[in-house]
This record gives C-alpha cells, sequence and structure tokens, in this order.
C-alpha cells in the first residue's frame, strides 16, 4: 500500500496547469501548508483576491483530485490570498499601534463577498466582549451597512442566546458540506453555538478548534457584507493568534473594563495583534461606572479612566465608555440586544457613535444611506 506523503500529494498536483498557463500550480507556488492528518488532508492553495470566484473553480478541481488519492478520506483546500491591509492601514504606512520592526503577516484567508473583517478581542473574560461585538454589530447596521458576526468563541459562544437565535442551520448544498447562516435583526450569523446542544462542553484541543472555526467561517453560504464583527475568544492562545494570521483583519476593537487586573490582559491582546501586523481600531472601555436608578448618583465600581488613559498611552483611538446598566444585562439575557430592541436609549447611542468611529476608520466615513430605525420592542 502506497504511504499518503506530501511527496505523493504534490506529485499529483503537478498535474494541474497554473491559472495563467505557465505549467502547474505547483511550480507556480500556489500550494503551501499541507498537513495530513490520518486521512484527511489540508492545505493552502494561493488566489489573487480580484479573481475568487475563478479560483474558487480551480478549488474544486484540485480538491477532487487529491480525494482521488488512496488513503485519502476528506481533503480540505482553504483559498488564501497575500494579506491585504484594510483601508486604515495602506501598504506605504505602518499599521496603527504596529511595533516597529514587527513581521508582516505573509498569508490571510479570503472570504468572498466580505469588504472588511474586524475583530472584537479581549484579554481575558467577564469584560462584556460580547456585549459588546453584538452591540457593535447591530450598531453598524443601524448605519445602512450589511454586517455578519461570526462567534469565534469556540468553548464559550454566546452569539445564539444574545441574538434569540434557536435551532440548527439549514444545508446549503445537496451534499450538506454547506450551510446558511442563522440571522436575525438583519444581521447574519454563524456560531457553534447552533451545532451543539447549550449544555455540552468543548473538550478540544487546538487543531479541532481551527477546524471548527474554518467550517464557521469558510462553509458557510454568506451574503455579501461590508463588515464581518469576529466575536474573539477571550486571551491570547493558539485559537486566536491562528485567527489574527490566517484572517485577513482589516482591525480590532479591545475591549477592557477600567480596572487594573483587566487592563493588565487588554495589554497582551493589544500586543498580540500588533505583533501580526493587525490594525488597532480603538479600545472600548466597558462597566465603566453605573448610575443609580433611584438616586442618580455616579458610581465607579470598577474605576474610572483606565482603559482612556491606556489608549492615550498606547496611541491607539479611545472608542467610548459604556456603563453599566440593568436593562441592558435583562435585554441580553433576552436575545433582545439594546442596540436593535432600544435605538433610542443611552447605550444604543453609545455603539452607534462607536461603530461610526470604527467605520470611519475603516472607510474613511464614507456610509450608504442609513436604514430607517426600527424598534424590534
Amino acid at each position: 500500500m502506497t504511504t499518503l506523503t506530501k511527496d505523493r500529494i504534490l506529485d499529483e498536483l503537478k498535474r494541474i496547469a497554473a491559472p495563467d498557463g505557465r505549467g502547474n500550480i505547483v511550480s507556480a507556488g500556489l500550494i503551501s501548508d499541507i498537513v495530513i492528518e490520518g486521512g484527511e488532508v489540508t492545505f493552502a492553495l494561493s488566489a489573487d483576491p480580484a479573481r475568487l470566484k475563478t479560483m474558487e473553480q480551480l478549488q474544486t478541481v484540485v480538491e477532487q483530485a487529491v480525494k482521488r488519492l488512496p488513503g485519502v478520506s476528506k481533503a480540505r483546500v482553504v483559498l488564501t490570498a497575500e494579506r491585504q491591509p484594510g483601508r486604515a492601514a495602506q501598504p506605504a504606512s505602518p499599521a496603527p499601534g504596529a511595533q516597529p520592526g514587527a513581521a508582516p503577516q505573509s498569508r490571510a484567508v479570503a472570504v468572498p463577498g466580505i469588504t472588511h473583517l474586524i475583530a472584537v478581542a479581549s484579554g481575558k473574560g467577564g469584560v462584556g466582549k460580547s456585549t459588546t461585538a453584538i452591540n457593535l454589530a447591530l450598531g453598524l447596521k443601524s448605519l445602512g451597512l450589511r454586517v455578519a458576526v461570526l462567534d469565534a468563541d469556540v468553548y464559550g459562544p454566546s452569539m445564539p442566546k444574545l441574538f434569540g437565535l434557536t435551532g440548527r442551520p439549514e444545508a446549503s448544498t445537496a451534499d450538506g458540506k454547506r450551510m446558511k447562516p442563522m440571522a436575525r435583526y438583519g444581521v447574519e450569523v454563524s456560531s457553534i453555538g447552533f451545532l451543539v446542544d447549550e449544555d455540552t462542553p468543548m473538550i478540544w484541543r487546538g487543531p479541532m478548534v481551527m477546524s471548527a472555526l474554518t467550517q464557521l467561517l469558510r462553509e458557510v453560504e454568506w451574503s455579501e457584507a461590508d463588515v464581518m464583527v469576529i466575536d474573539m475568544p477571550p486571551g491570547t492562545g493558539d485559537a486566536q493568534l491562528t485567527l489574527a494570521q490566517q484572517t485577513p483583519l482589516s482591525g480590532a476593537v479591545i475591549v477592557s473594563t477600567p480596572q487594573d487586573l483587566a487592563l493588565i490582559d487588554a495589554r497582551k491582546g493589544l500586543n498580540m495583534f500588533r505583533k501580526v501586523n493587525v490594525p488597532l481600531l480603538g479600545i472600548v472601555e466597558n462597566m465603566s461606572y453605573f448610575t443609580c436608578t433611584k438616586c442618580g448618583e455616579r458610581h465607579d465600581i470598577f474605576g474610572h479612566g483606565g482603559a482612556k488613559a491606556e489608549a492615550e498611552r498606547l496611541g491607539v483611538p479611545f472608542l467610548g465608555e459604556v456603563p453599566l446598566d440593568m436593562d441592558v444585562r435583562l435585554r441580553s439575557d433576552e436575545g433582545r440586544p439594546v442596540a436593535a430592541t432600544a435605538p433610542e436609549s443611552q447605550h444604543a447611542a453609545i455603539y452607534r457613535d462607536i461603530a461610526r468611529q470604527v467605520w470611519a476608520q475603516l472607510e474613511g466615513g464614507n456610509l450608504r444611506k442609513p436604514a430607517p430605525k426600527i424598534s424590534f420592542d
């Protein structure tokens, strides 16, 4: 029996002509990152971002060729492209907040139809990252933009509950290999939470997590979108780093509370994005303060101003303060996010302002005509 090796795979791929007709796809340098795990083969196929539709046809041909090899039970071919920084960071100048001499990000997987991908991240859990992510997404939606959300927090997916979505995604192809995103409030959503029971623990190692994230991002029939908001896992582990390196992020938003303990971890998140040359769109100070509903007195429960001071120290934008509020918590628990269901509230206005600042960095503030305001109460 012939042993399945990288050389055997490359020999088969040499039979496929390169798109420009000059040699084959191997000699043209279009194949990289071959990984063999048992009978499963994963590798990257380089693509010109301007010709993704054409390259998708080649992707199918390449995948079928590898599947025919003895010993291959599954083949996954991922289209990649040389990283094109978002408009917040043009090639002629370093990304905002990037360290001098930081290594450039050489490859990033393109997502057809998605103009900008932005990460919402935190150095630790419990700071309101997911709540910020969904309300930022809905704030962008209220500006007249087409928005999608990827719940990349595999170990603790929050988007199904925050969006008030239940059930399983529908298959979009006869073979069941691709699925339709779920949707609510005019936003498409993909999450592992739609595929596993709420009480099921995700006891997965790194490779399984990355495989799941690849499926949630690549094997979903997304509609065209101006922005995809990615709710990142908390921390700076393998999943976070790989997503930052292999996804063409236009920028990242860091969420922190004002207290020193949270800011220590927020700095780690900031530095991770710096090292992979992802533009820093800014810092949000969540749970910034609490205003008593009875006496009107303001209380700085976790301190105040720490995130703003950190943003000034690091030279990155400070996007705003989001106060603690019981109504926001109740609406989140009920799957009725405040930015959609209470558009006239103080919090909705704060999230819209954060969204405007983020979009201004991505596209210079070039907005479509705002959609009419709709209350979902």
